[in-house]
């Protein structure tokens, strides 16, 4: 296990004075760039703190050392509630301590396990130097492994609340399992959520999905799709199959390894282009 370092938040728009703890320079890329800047995905931040509200429920699927874990929790408040799914020890180690040195202990329920289709014990393969891009494959056959356990996310929600205000998934490759196992409890809501998730057709191919099929998941919820601009700060107005086919043209260009990431909802007009 890395060492842990403790460094302040440096976030836009929100009163609370936060602090994190951070893997040490093993991780160069989450870790780092906190410890350099005290934020990570400066339009992310903002967009995620713009679409909640004090009393909402936000889950983290993903939630890696409880980055927008604890920014939720201090948007939500008190009356509001957190879920933050993570897998590996490590990283789960520092999102509780996370919560705890903030004072959200009693906002966030931090489950160590990932979210699948079925319950059950699976695989994770670990990054050396990265400590966000542990996947559930190993295209490179050299990564050390752990077992996790896997939960079907609406099996576990569905006995603890029903009602989800904005969901994040964030999961290297595994988003079509997660979104598939949430999916008969997300259409029982009364509202859908608002979705936040990565989509990178290489690794879900690489997990046993492709990208075409986790868009046609999201659009049973039958609303509006954005891509999540990360350079001009703004949401682009797309559609389930202009996705699903640049989806299939990444797939047909070997070791095109692009994403992006896309929100499935409302979104908020402050963003839109």
């Amino acid at each position: 296990m890395s060492t842990a370092t403790n460094i302040p938040l440096s976030i836009p728009g929100l009163d609370e004075s936060l602090r994190l703890q951070v893997h040490d320079s093993r991780d160069q890329v989450i870790s780092q760039r906190l410890r350099e800047t005290g934020i990570w995905e400066p339009f992310e931040t903002s967009l995620l703190l713009d679409l909640l509200q004090p009393g909402d429920v936000f889950v983290d699927v993903g939630a890696n050392l409880g980055y927008f874990t604890v920014l939720a929790a201090a948007r939500v408040g008190d009356q509001g509630c957190v879920f933050a799914f993570e897998p590996d020890p490590d990283n789960f180690a520092l999102l509780q301590a996370n919560c705890l040195v903030n004072g959200f202990d009693q906002r966030v329920w931090a489950v160590r396990g990932a979210l699948a289709q079925h319950d059950g014990h699976g695989t994770l393969y670990l990054s050396e130097d990265n400590l966000g891009d542990h996947q559930i494959f190993d295209s490179s056959g050299t990564r050390r492994s752990h077992s996790i356990s896997l939960l079907n996310g609406g099996d576990y929600l569905g006995s603890r609340t029903m009602r989800v205000d904005l969901l994040k998934i964030d999961t290297q490759g595994s988003e079509y399992a997660v979104v598939a196992g949430l999916m008969p409890y997300l259409q029982k809501l009364d509202a859908p959520p608002q979705i936040i998730v990565e989509l990178t057709p290489w690794s879900l191919r690489q997990a046993g999905a492709s990208g075409r099929e986790l868009i046609d998941c999201l659009a049973q919820l039958g609303q509006p799709f954005w891509i999540v601009d990360h350079i001009e700060h703004a949401l682009a107005a797309t559609s389930a199959e202009e996705l699903a086919v640049w989806c299939d043209n990444v797939d047909g260009c070997p070791g095109d390894e692009g994403f992006m990431n896309i929100l499935v909802g409302q979104g908020i007009a402050s963003a839109r282009e």
